[in-house]
């Protein structure tokens, strides 16, 4: 077992999603149990089912200084980052520690693939257009140029790409550089938007439901997609970083693994999602019972929600409180990480403890940890966990400041 880390203060955090911009509008639509999911309207993908759409990013313009990034994903990014005085936030971390100290770790599992379909779709004389001619877009790391342009920071910059577990991980990554003294703060997070790979591909696996979601559900037959940004902030508690303030939530674990089982299904018992959650555990130094809220993968796949409400059943005890919001925000990929690591925040900060959303009766293969209704308890350790292809697992843990 790896061995316990120290705690990272998590001094900012926000996102952005079909069920608000913001932590506060998506506080508001957990407590509403008001979902973000539509009948499917995105333009010239005309695929019978229910997606997760951020409104808006049609029309949003980058700054000018920034407009050769432009892609469907930046925008969100750049929409992502105006949210909660984030950007402000880290533009405050040059002062602090200077532009080379500060590391961006990002997660993303299509990039800009889809400003990338629209290349393809107007070539000129099988020859891309001159305006589509922008290396900075079209690759798997546009996402950490463009964040590192629109932040001004020329520390560590990385792209994760891990399908599924991609904003997961970027916790795992930062922490690693902060512990090194590669950097003395990190910007993580994510960003993945709807375009038609997304669509059309998810279909082609036969994953997507006609309807909405409905995680963890005895009847549920797929999930549904949607996008989103989100980002956080993560400063070293030593040093000069004395001023990080007392009550900031910590990340206090994280694991990792990989299944190698097969292209796009989970292990048929678990195996690698269960070291990646033991592995979490360890390095915040907890047992199962000291976790009050774990944030489910629950896509509501038939194959990968029963595997994961095996795991948790046995795994921990009935006090436990466990549950998918996936029916608020749809599947986002590469940003379902970094979003569903938020709203385990908001549940450590605010008391809110979301239950499925979607789902009528539960699969008799769940535990009495996964929950239907939602909850407003005090919670002071919350897990999120996040399952790619590939068997990408992640799992991380985070506590409210006076339990790490």
């Amino acid at each position: 077992m790896p061995a316990r880390i120290p705690p990272v203060a998590i001094t900012a955090y926000t996102a952005a999603c079909a069920a608000g911009r913001g932590t506060d509008a998506l506080a508001a639509s957990l407590r509403d149990r008001r979902s973000g999911l539509i009948a499917n309207d995105f333009a010239g993908h005309p695929l019978p089912c229910y997606i997760g759409r951020v409104a808006g990013l049609e029309d949003l313009a980058l700054p000018d200084e920034l407009a050769g990034h432009d892609s469907r994903n930046n925008r969100l990014a750049w929409l992502g980052l105006e949210q909660d005085g984030f950007r402000e936030r880290a533009l405050a971390l040059h002062e602090r520690y200077g532009r080379a100290r500060v590391a961006i770790v990002l997660g993303t599992s299509t990039s800009s693939i889809g400003e990338t379909e629209m290349a393809y779709r107007t070539l000129d004389d099988g020859h891309l257009a001159p305006a589509q001619r922008r290396p900075l877009v079209h690759q798997p790391h546009a996402l950490g140029l463009f964040v590192q342009a629109a932040l001004g920071f020329d520390g560590p910059c990385l792209t994760l790409s891990t399908a599924c577990s991609s904003s997961a991980k970027v916790f795992a990554s930062a922490e690693r550089l902060l512990r090194a003294g590669l950097a003395d703060a990190a910007i993580v997070g994510g960003v993945d938007t709807l375009c038609g790979s997304v669509l059309f591909g998810f279909n082609a696996l036969g994953l997507v439901s006609a309807q909405p979601c409905r995680p963890f559900d005895a009847a549920r037959n797929g999930l549904s997609l949607g996008e989103a940004a989100g980002f956080a902030i993560l400063e070293r508690i030593d040093g000069k970083n004395g001023s990080v303030e007392k009550s900031a939530p910590r990340l206090v674990g994280y694991g990792e693994s990989s299944d190698a089982h097969h292209m796009s299904a989970p292990h048929p018992e678990g195996l690698g999602a269960l070291h990646a959650l033991q592995d979490a555990l360890a390095r915040a130094g907890l047992t199962p019972d000291q976790v009050d809220y774990i944030n489910l993968h629950g896509t509501a796949t038939p194959a990968n929600d029963a595997v994961e409400a095996v795991m948790i059943a046995q795994a921990f005890p009935a006090t436990t409180l466990a549950s998918s919001t996936k029916g608020w925000t749809g599947h986002t990929l590469g940003a379902a990480g970094i979003v569903e690591s938020v709203i385990a925040l908001l549940a450590l900060e605010r008391g809110i403890v979301p239950g499925t959303l979607n789902c009528r009766a539960l699969d008799p293969l769940c535990g009495p940890q996964i929950m239907i209704d939602n909850r407003e308890v005090r919670v002071r350790v919350a897990l999120s966990n996040s399952f790619g292809f590939g068997g990408n697992n992640c799992c991380v843990a985070f506590a409210a400041a006076q339990a790490a």
